[in-house]
Parts: structure tokens; sequence; C-alpha cells
């Protein structure tokens, strides 16, 4: 495994990130079972593979509870990324969704994020947390004035009780905004895969200008990637895929037949088509760090190995070539 500073702090981290996420289960993932997501955890660390990505949001704690669980006694052997800002039952802030029963809020006050950080530090079972995010950037800064959201990270900061601080789901006119008010951000995390290349044209060059890392969630475009998904699969209401681009009728044979059609690329590095995913993403930059979701420990054994996959200039090229070609089809 290989390891990656995370911006400019000090937190060392595994190029490749265990996302819990589908840990967290709930309506969104179905059939986990904690144990063995405590397994896929300690399998993971077992690989080199020491950074978990979480949120409070995730099975509304549930996720944090089970991170929490897995590296106790070992807390210091494990990076640990979550965030602030979504909550429930609070009825505090701007109102987001109903998850599971519950009605969940976006709060970014200073109060809020300060809240959120002691909530977290509890389920997690620790005294700091490595990486923490504001997740989903307020959209009404009239109410959230940035600098107070800032100001609560910052002083989070200072506390000891984070050590880097980064923006989840954000554009670069936000991540500007936020570096002009002095806050010190190590990285930026959004959805990045093959499929998805937006953040290309923005947030990479941002981030590469101010010295940030990347984290690449979604990387295997929840699955497609992968290889194993048929054409004419169909994603049941409430799925995490539900809703997604490329896994609407109308695009899913065409981005299942291009990811067949990488047959002989995966057969000349000698790769599966879930590390070819994630290497073209490393393939970027050395900034980029890639979340790799899992919850049982041969999907995360199947994802390490990514590691060690160094694609050509010319591999990608070769990629972007075909890529180009299934965006053509539904211009």
């Amino acid at each position: 495994m290989k390891y990656m500073n995370i911006g400019n702090s000090d937190v060392k981290a595994s190029i490749i990130t265990l996302g819990a996420w589908s840990i967290g289960g709930g309506s969104w993932w179905k059939n986990t079972e904690d144990e063995l997501s405590i397994k896929t955890i300690h399998r993971a660390l077992e690989l080199g593979i020491n950074t978990i990505d979480t949120a409070p949001i995730y099975g509304l704690g549930h996720s944090e509870e089970i991170v929490g669980k897995a590296i106790s006694g070992n807390r210091d052997e494990f990076v640990i990324s979550t965030k602030a800002t979504f909550d429930w039952d609070t009825g505090v802030g701007r109102y987001w969704n109903d998850v599971d029963g519950h009605k969940v809020y976006v709060d970014h006050s200073y109060e809020g994020i300060k809240k959120d950080c002691e909530n977290s530090l509890k389920r997690l079972g620790t005294d700091h947390i490595d990486i923490y995010y504001a997740h989903n950037p307020a959209k009404d800064t009239s109410v959230y004035p940035v600098e107070d959201t800032v100001r609560a990270l910052m002083d989070l900061k200072k506390e000891g009780k984070v050590l880097a601080l980064g923006l989840s789901n954000a554009q670069p006119d936000v991540i500007q905004d936020w570096l002009d008010h002095g806050c010190e951000l190590d990285i930026i995390q959004r959805k990045y895969s093959m499929l998805t290349r937006n953040v290309e044209e923005g947030v990479l060059p941002l981030c590469r200008e101010k010295g940030m890392s990347y984290h690449a969630y979604s990387p295997l475009e929840r699955g497609i990637l992968a290889g194993t998904v048929p054409a004419d699969r169909v994603v049941p209401k409430g799925d995490a895929r539900d809703g997604e681009l490329w896994w609407k009728p109308d695009r899913l044979p065409s981005a299942v037949k291009f990811v067949d059609g990488l047959a002989d690329i995966c057969e000349q590095y000698q790769c599966t088509r879930v590390q070819l995913a994630v290497a073209f993403l490393r393939a970027q930059g050395d900034f980029v760090n890639v979340i790799c979701g899992a919850h049982k420990p041969e999907q995360i054994e199947a994802d390490a190995p990514a590691a060690d996959v160094e694609l050509s200039s010319e591999t990608v090229a070769d990629i972007r070539k075909r890529l180009a070609a299934l965006d053509a089809e539904f211009e």
C-alpha cells in the first residue's frame, strides 16, 4: 500500500480509503451485517488501508458507531474521516429529506458544527477526527454565514479535535470562498469516476493549485465499472443507485458495453476492472485519494491491489478516447 499526506496537514493516509456508507445500512444499503462490516475494517488495515470515510448521515449514526467499534483498541492505527452538518429529528436548520422515517436537517451554524463534532466523537469513541468535512456546504449564506462555519471548523482544529479540514460536495467558487474566509482546507471530496468526470474542469485544477488533496468517491459508479452488472439490471426504488445517471435504463447498456470493452487493457496490466477504474483516477495526480466502498472483506480485498496499478499516459489517453465515444452516444 502507498500513503500520502492530506493537503498541508501531517495526516498520512493510505491512497485508497475504505468508504463506510454501505456499512450504515438502512434503506439505502440493505443486507449489511455489522459483524461482517467490522471484519471488513479489520481486513482493510491488514491490507494497509488505514483510512476510513464515514458520516453521520450514513445510517443515521450507525456507520460511525460501527466504525467506532471496529477501531476500538487500535484507534491510532487508523485515519478517520467524517463530516458535519447533517442531523435528524432536531427541527433545527434547513430541512433536507426524510430518511428511514426521520426528518433530516442541514445546520451550518457555529453551534451546529460544534455539536455535530461532539456527537461524532462520541459515536466513534475517539478524542479526535483526522479529516473533518463540512458536508454539502450551506446554500443560504445569509442564514449560515461562511465566516461562522469556518470559525467553528478552525476552532475545532485549534482545540485538537480535528486535524485536517475539507469540503464535501462543493463547487469551485464555494471552495475559493471558504479559502478567502481563512479556512485551512486540506482536502476536497466529490464524486469522480471514469463515467463522471465533471470535477476535471474546475475542482481538480483548484486542488493542484492550492496544494489540496482530492477525495474521490463512487469510483466504480456504484458498481457499473466493476464489470459485474448486467445491462438489463433494474434498480429498486429507494436504492442508493436509484436516479443515478448511468444507472438509468437508456444509459446502462452502453455503460456496460464500455466496461466489457476494457478487457484488453485489463489483460495488458493484469488487473481487474475494479482495479483499472481506481488506477485511472490515481493517474490524474498523486494528490488523488480514492474511496472504495465495502462492507464485506472480499470487497476491500478486490480494491486494495489497485494501489499498485500504474497506468501509462498512453493508456490513460486511450481510455479517454473510448469515453469520448461513449459520451457522444448521448449528445
